[in-house]
């Protein structure tokens, strides 16, 4: 699939048109025609921004990667991870302990990996 293919799939996923693309790139629709139809193509700033507005990256957009996805596998997991409300009380009470007890903390955590190994 070429990337004026691809620029009009995901903005027909998102359900906007040509016009309102444009002026949230703040360029001409006919200019934004033209990449769509393949004859011309975005400079590297109007590209990135279509990728940041997409959630795509570069390379998606240019048909040299079929994944979509701006994220790593670590950092989605981080983001699951984070998205916790538990783990969020927990981590905002951590953001303002004192260093005494965050090292505290920290050796907690060593004991419990080590008991872990030692299953």
């Amino acid at each position: 699939m070429e990337y004026g293919e691809r620029l009009k799939k995901l903005r027909n996923e998102r359900g906007i048109s040509q016009q309102e693309f444009a002026d949230r790139l703040k360029i001409n629709r006919s200019t934004y025609a033209r990449y769509e139809l393949g004859k011309t193509q975005p400079d590297f700033e109007t590209l990135q921004k279509i990728a940041d507005y997409y959630s795509v990256t570069i390379d998606f957009i240019l048909g040299r990667s079929d994944n979509t996805n701006t994220q790593t596998n670590d950092e989605k997991e981080m983001k699951e991870f984070f998205s916790n409300p538990k783990l969020n009380l927990f981590f905002k009470e951590m953001k303002e302990s004192p260093e005494e007890q965050l090292e505290e903390l920290r050796e907690i955590w060593e004991v419990i990996k080590k008991r872990k190994k030692e299953k």
